[in-house]
């Protein structure tokens, strides 16, 4: 079998598709049309609290905790334990599911070009098939547990410098656009910097590589205003 007729055949082809949707996703990052930490954030302290990215109200007094979230962000909230669970946070969720597509997808191939010619009926096969998409998503999982720590490290949060410490600053554009939606910035520092998420009224003609000064800082929705 060649290498295509291997990814476009069952059951490789479920995972070839989401792969292909991957690609198109980060070719769209890469221009700034979308922001790649979009999704649940998933922030975790010492006591393994997440730190959702959804309009939730969460009041802690005593010990007694009072919830005030929508469907929306309750399904957000769940989703985002579940990852806790797996061990998959401390980076950006577009690539948590990056890896657990592309695992998936190399699972999932090579079982077909080793398995899948062994069986011998259409039946079986569609059976076969069925049990490799799940064991090969159950492989990605356990492939993207171990490269998820090594990522950790470079999406540390840097809270201590967050809020007005910030406001009044430079910042360098990291997004091919900024409107009133989303935007990545970058404060220099002596170190890498401090990767900001950053807003800005539009129309405006800011773009990657661009300096702008930082307005203000929304603590809700944990964003930057620029201009």
């Amino acid at each position: 079998m060649t290498f295509f007729n291997i990814i476009l055949s069952y059951p490789s082809v479920i995972y070839t598709t989401l792969l292909g949707a991957v690609v198109v996703y980060w070719l769209i990052a890469l221009i700034g049309l979308v922001d790649f930490d979009s999704g649940p954030n998933l922030d975790v302290d010492a006591n393994i609290d997440v730190d959702v990215d959804v309009d939730a109200d969460v009041d802690l007094d005593a010990g007694d905790t009072h919830h005030h979230i929508d469907g929306e962000a309750h399904e957000t909230s769940v989703l985002a334990n579940i990852l806790v669970a797996l061990g998959l946070w401390g980076v950006p969720f577009s690539i948590v599911v990056s890896l657990l597509t592309l695992f998936g997808w190399v699972a999932c191939s090579l079982a077909t070009t080793w398995i899948m010619p062994l069986v011998p009926t259409t039946i079986l096969r569609i059976v076969v098939g069925a049990a490799v998409i799940v064991g090969a998503f159950v492989l990605s999982i356990l492939a993207t547990e171990i490269c998820v720590p090594l990522l950790r490290r470079l999406f540390v949060s840097h809270d201590a410098i967050s809020n007005a410490s910030l406001v009044g600053q430079e910042c360098i554009v990291l997004t091919g656009t900024v409107d009133e939606k989303f935007g990545r910035a970058e404060v220099p520092d002596q170190g890498a910097g401090y990767h900001i998420r950053v807003v800005a009224d539009t129309p405006n003609s800011l773009k990657r590589g661009d300096r702008a000064t930082i307005l203000g800082y929304d603590a809700a929705q944990r964003i930057y205003r620029i201009k």
